[in-house]
């Protein structure tokens, strides 16, 4: 009996891979609207059309056009700039917080599967207790002692992921450790250490990024609400929850400077959720099966 693992999910190098992705509807949209966030970040790192943080007051609440593209916010800030720097801030936070709670909320659930007993028990009570602790609370919790900003902010995502990651790594793992390739793995000697590296985890990788995927586009919403709630990114770093913030006492004189951000977050949170429905699809054997 061979005690090399056996692939749960086609992985990204299979044959015919990205023929299917690229024919998934789900999966193509989704990426298109995740590369032009990522691409709209990257722009602003070496351009924007003018500056996001000059205020003139002189320009203020200017209409589409002369030089604005989409006119001007109440401090006389370029839209469109503030949008694209915007974009930049949403995405640190994201991979941060993301990262963060993937790292460590892995290695408690990888830990959690591989030693069960109490070991097990006290990880998965752990994460029950951060559950009690959403990203809003955690961050109100943090400023208090801290102060409001980008890095609590990432924090207290960070810290509202990991009980996810925990318990989705032990239960896939736990689902690993039952299958042949892993009992011929312990009949041969390996150690769970060995078997968790070489066999669990490259097994459960789908399942992580996938998660990883969705995660994303709730730190994004997340980070939003934060900075909505003066929580988040602080000024003069523009913020697309910030942006909306600004806006809300002037919904009747300009409602659009509601709309340019709030379109913005939803495009970001629905490109990404539809991108990891659609990995979740390609990744799932029994539809690979059926496409």
């Amino acid at each position: 009996m061979s005690s090399l693992p056996v692939a749960i999910a086609p992985p990204l190098a299979a044959p015919g891979f990205w023929k299917r992705a690229f024919a998934h509807r789900s999966f193509t949209l989704g990426a298109v609207l995740s590369t032009l966030l990522v691409l709209a970040a990257a722009l602003s790192l070496v351009w924007t059309p003018h500056s996001p943080y000059d205020v003139e007051m002189a320009l203020k609440l200017q209409p589409p056009g002369k030089g604005f593209l989409l006119g001007t916010d109440p401090y006389g800030r370029d839209i469109v700039s503030l949008l694209l720097v915007g974009a930049r801030a949403s995405i640190v936070v994201g991979v941060i917080a993301v990262s963060i709670g993937l790292i460590i909320g892995t290695a408690f659930g990888l830990l959690a599967a591989a030693r069960r007993g109490w070991v097990e028990e006290l990880i998965m009570r752990l994460a029950d207790f951060g559950f009690a602790f959403p990203a809003i609370l955690s961050a109100i919790m943090l400023t208090a002692v801290f102060g409001p900003g980008m890095v609590n902010a990432i924090i207290a995502i960070g810290i509202y992921n990991i009980p996810t990651f925990a318990r989705i790594t032990r239960a896939s793992a736990n689902a690993v450790w039952g299958r042949e390739f892993v009992l011929a793995a312990r009949a041969c000697g390996k150690g769970a250490f060995s078997i968790t590296i070489e066999h669990v985890l490259p097994n459960i990788l789908s399942v992580l990024i996938v998660q990883a995927t969705i995660r994303f586009a709730i730190a994004i919403l997340a980070e939003a609400a934060l900075s909505y709630l003066g929580l988040g990114t602080q000024p003069p770093q523009p913020s697309w929850g910030r942006m909306l913030s600004e806006a809300q006492t002037l919904l009747f004189q300009a409602p659009m400077l509601a709309v340019y951000p709030g379109v913005a977050i939803a495009l970001a949170v629905l490109g990404l959720n539809m991108l990891g429905d659609g990995l979740r699809d390609l990744f799932d054997p029994r539809l690979a099966r059926k496409r």
